[in-house]
């Protein structure tokens, strides 16, 4: 079933990207107490993810932190590893990297997608979220292969 606005999040263990290496983090843990702009990726290095969706949140940071946003985080179905790299190459410290390196939270709030066909295997779907205090307050899915209502800019309208 996949979440909805006013539901909780699941909680499930992500894999947060630091400086100094992976940090395992439980998700009631890090979304409790604090506004998030949560944005989810097919995956870290494909090209509309690298070249419109990650550079959008990074350019739009500082005008989501001036409408009460605490933090902005990404995730993707990759590794921690990837996830750091990713950033460093074309994100920025404005952004926290959540890797979902098995899927478990792209299946526990019903957002996967099939992407064998690509060899790219299960995956998170194109989607953003508020959350506030563990709760979602919007949620924004892309239809396949789209790229509107996830972007900055939307979410950024929405606030």
């Amino acid at each position: 079933m996949t979440i909805k606005v006013g539901d909780k999040l699941p909680d499930v263990k992500l894999v947060k990207a630091t400086p100094d290496g992976p940090q395992p983090v439980q998700s009631s843990e890090y979304f409790a107490g604090r506004k998030v702009a949560l944005f989810s990726v097919p995956g870290a290095f494909t090209p509309t993810c690298s070249a419109r969706h990650l550079p959008g949140y990074v350019e739009k940071a500082e005008d989501l932190k001036a409408k009460g946003i605490d933090e902005i985080a990404c995730t993707a179905v990759n590794d921690a590893f990837v996830l750091g790299a990713w950033n460093k190459s074309g994100g920025s410290e404005d952004i926290t990297m959540l890797a979902d390196g098995n899927g478990d939270f792209a299946e526990a709030v019903g957002l996967t997608m099939d992407g064998s066909g690509f060899g790219m295997g299960k995956r998170g779907q194109r989607f953003s979220m508020v959350v506030n205090d563990g709760v979602v307050e919007q949620l924004n899915v892309e239809a396949p292969g789209d790229f509107k209502v996830s972007s900055a800019d939307h979410m950024l309208e929405q606030l």
